[in-house]
């Protein structure tokens, strides 16, 4: 005679109820890893907060969008702290709820039908309720952000300056230097307390032009020129870094923004406009460098290479390679050496064929070429 087992009560383990005893552990596991996290919260607060703490450490330095030092920037770091306050509010909300979850005592009875009216309510106004206003409210606050980086017509031109992206350095030009066009490279000087249209191309790959503390970046496209505004509301020096992985040695190429006033602005293109003075004790030099280098780079009166940074400022740049390694007394010959050890990849031959003596030369002489 058959016979239909008999609940015991428990519908969480009785097979008459479609539950199983696999599944009742799996939650009871569930709950007391959730009571291990809050009882691990209560007893060691600062632990927790040891995380929180080295995040805030990265939010200052020269590539901080959270230290902005112009209009555009302020308002990019308003929206990301506006981003940043709904999310945590957002995450706090669901950790409260999660918890809530794995307290103790008896689960209310619900219905079929209330729990699927529940669901319906958590699809409506989680999924689509509020990611529909957050989005609309971005929008309504991010638009008005970019668009204070648009190059639009204003009472009097701003100042134009060129950037080229190349792998892995940047050429800067000045189209509109009073005396003529000024090219440098890897340094890039601009005016303090007004606007500055930045006119931005790639060489050969897609790079990205970004100075973190005055805006927002732009893409570096080849053949195309794209066009972004940004100021620098104080004087001082800023790091930029290219923002679209362009190679091997992305990472190392480094920009030097510094903004001064406008009238030493005008006196430092004015020093680059006339040709480093030649200097007797350094001909020989010159001769090595025309000899083994003028076809890639140029040095105002002395050659007109067009592949490789303009060197005729060098001896004054903060930093060579892109920012790979400071400029200091020797730098150069050490750079021209080893500079596949520094930079590898880079574009610029071994110079196992020149001997050290050579260019020993060639980097004191680069070093005297200041305005």
């Amino acid at each position: 005679m058959h016979r239909t087992p008999r609940c015991s009560g428990r519908a969480l383990t009785c097979p008459g109820h479609g539950a199983s005893p696999d599944r009742d552990n799996r939650s009871l596991r569930i709950q007391g890893a959730g009571r291990a996290v809050v009882k691990s919260i209560r007893q060691r607060p600062l632990a927790w907060a040891a995380p929180l703490g080295l995040g805030l450490a990265g939010c200052a330095g020269d590539t901080s969008i959270l230290d902005p030092a112009g209009p555009a920037a302020r308002d990019v770091a308003l929206v990301w702290w506006g981003m940043l306050a709904f999310f945590t509010l957002v995450f706090v909300a669901l950790v409260v709820l999660w918890l809530y979850t794995f307290r103790g005592g008896s689960r209310p009875e619900r219905s079929a039908e209330d729990e699927r009216r529940i669901g319906r309510h958590w699809i409506l106004g989680g999924g689509i309720l509020l990611p529909g206003v957050t989005i609309v409210v971005l929008l309504a606050w991010g638009v008005p952000a970019g668009q204070h980086m648009l190059p639009l017509p204003i009472g009097k031109p701003p100042m134009v300056i060129e950037v080229v992206g190349h792998q892995w350095w940047w050429e800067v030009r000045y189209p509109d230097a009073e005396g003529g066009e000024v090219v440098t490279a890897n340094q890039l000087v601009m005016p303090v307390g007004e606007p500055v249209d930045f006119h931005v191309t790639g060489a050969d790959v897609i790079h990205a032009f970004w100075i973190p503390r005055l805006g927002g970046k732009i893409d570096m496209i080849p053949g195309r020129i794209n066009r972004i505004r940004l100021e620098a509301e104080v004087p001082g020096v800023f790091g930029a870094q290219c923002a679209e992985f362009c190679g091997a040695q992305h990472a190392n190429m480094r920009l030097h923004v510094e903004a001064m006033p406008r009238e030493e602005v005008e006196a430092w293109l004015a020093a680059r406009r006339p040709e480093p003075a030649p200097t007797p004790e350094h001909a020989e030099a010159r001769e090595h460098f025309r000899e083994h280098c003028a076809d890639c780079h140029r040095v105002a009166g002395v050659s007109e290479g067009d592949v490789g940074p303009d060197l005729s400022d060098i001896g004054v740049r903060a930093t060579l390679g892109a920012g790979v390694m400071a400029m200091q007394e020797g730098a150069i010959a050490d750079w021209l050496r080893h500079h596949q050890a520094y930079k590898p990849g880079n574009r610029m031959p071994a110079h196992d064929d020149i001997d050290a003596e050579t260019l020993e030369a060639i980097g004191a002489w680069l070093e005297t070429l200041q305005p």
